[in-house]
């Protein structure tokens, strides 16, 4: 999958006590696995649970409601939400994870899903491996995916006057969590783009939209480059923007445009942008992937594109090739009508009523 995000991976310091080694060993960490990092595009997000100060779990309503009123608890679902991927730097209490890990996963629930988690773990007899044994039981639970590489440092061999003692068995393992974090990460990330607040169910099984971003400048640049091909052959041109933009460029108008995206399996099958100027409303770069074609999908966004703008508009606006047919008789088919016809391009026009079709379309082709 092409994405142009970084992927985010949070650095959990765990041990709240005061001396801990916690904060040393999540140090080395991070300093041994920064080279790696820049050159996997990831970037790590150092926290500690000692900074975070979570009292016990104190929210009336059950974690899986996503319902959260102490501001101690929206802040951490924020920053959970917020990233791709955990390594936990744990020691281990008593054949267990220390409390404050427990309780920090217990205050949450969806955002962990579908997420990898790391372990560095450190310790004496184990070297903390039966705190990770632990914790894996419960993150299971939570639907995070525990990685099979991990660091396991035993105390009386592995540190030096509280720091890390370098070497080159520790640096190759912590980087192989890294590496592991971020496959996986990436592997899991249909699953969590499904699970987005804000998605609504898509016109076709097992699909969703959702308003899409710069961060989705990649996966649109390749959409654009399927899509267009057919646009070029029918119109004896290559002189097209969609053709010729960068991964900026599409960035840049995504920050401009609001862009429907609609995803199946973590792939973008097709999207529309739109954007009003004063009473007239925009509708471009309408897309569906090619193998997706024939089932609906393009008149779909149509009507979702005249919808986002109805409130705002009293008229909606697109252009296409002039040679390209199919387009003309689907915008004609939803009532707009050409205007006018320059350089190779057909622009149509169509009134709004604000009672836009709400049923299923029938499908294309």
């Amino acid at each position: 999958m092409f994405t142009t995000s970084p992927t985010r991976v949070m650095v959990l310091t765990c041990s709240t006590r005061p001396g801990s080694l916690g904060p040393a060993i999540a140090d080395w960490f991070t300093t041994t696995v920064s080279p790696l990092a820049a050159r996997l595009g990831v970037r790590l997000q150092p926290l500690s649970l000692a900074e975070l100060a979570l009292p016990f779990l104190d929210e009336e309503e059950h974690p899986s409601s996503g319902i959260y009123r102490r501001p101690h608890t929206k802040r951490w679902s924020e920053l959970v939400d917020a990233v791709d991927g955990f390594i936990v730097v744990t020691p281990e209490y008593n054949y267990g994870m220390p409390a404050p890990l427990k309780n920090a996963l217990d205050y949450l629930g969806k955002e962990w899903a579908w997420k990898p988690m790391g372990f560095i773990s450190y310790g004496n007899t184990s070297a903390g491996t039966r705190s990770v044994q632990h914790t894996k039981e419960v993150a299971t639970t939570l639907r995070l995916v525990p990685l099979g590489a991990t660091v396991a440092l035993r105390i009386h061999d592995a540190i030096v006057d509280g720091r890390v003692r370098r070497s080159p068995r520790h640096d190759a393992a912590a980087e192989g969590v890294l590496r592991e974090a971020v496959r996986v990460s990436r592997a899991l990330r249909p699953l969590r783009e499904a699970l987005g607040q804000d998605d609504a169910e898509g016109p076709v099984p097992g699909s969703h939209t959702r308003v899409m971003t710069p961060d989705d400048a990649g996966e649109v640049t390749v959409l654009q480059r399927c899509c267009w091909v057919d646009e070029a052959l029918d119109n004896d041109s290559l002189a097209l923007a969609p053709l010729r933009e960068s991964v900026d460029d599409v960035a840049r108008w995504l920050s401009q445009w609001r862009t429907t995206g609609l995803w199946r399996d973590g792939r973008l099958i097709a999207m529309v942008r739109v954007r009003h100027e004063g009473r007239i409303g925009r509708i471009g770069r309408l897309a569906v992937a090619p193998d997706m074609r024939g089932v609906g999908i393009g008149r779909r966004l149509l009507r979702r594109a005249e919808a986002d703008l109805a409130a705002e508009c009293d008229r909606v606006e697109l252009s296409t090739g002039a040679k390209s047919t199919r387009n003309i008789a689907l915008y004609r088919s939803e009532g707009f009508v050409i205007d006018a016809e320059e350089d190779g391009v057909v622009h149509l026009g169509k009134a709004l009523t604000r009672d836009l079709p709400t049923e299923p379309a029938p499908p294309v082709g």
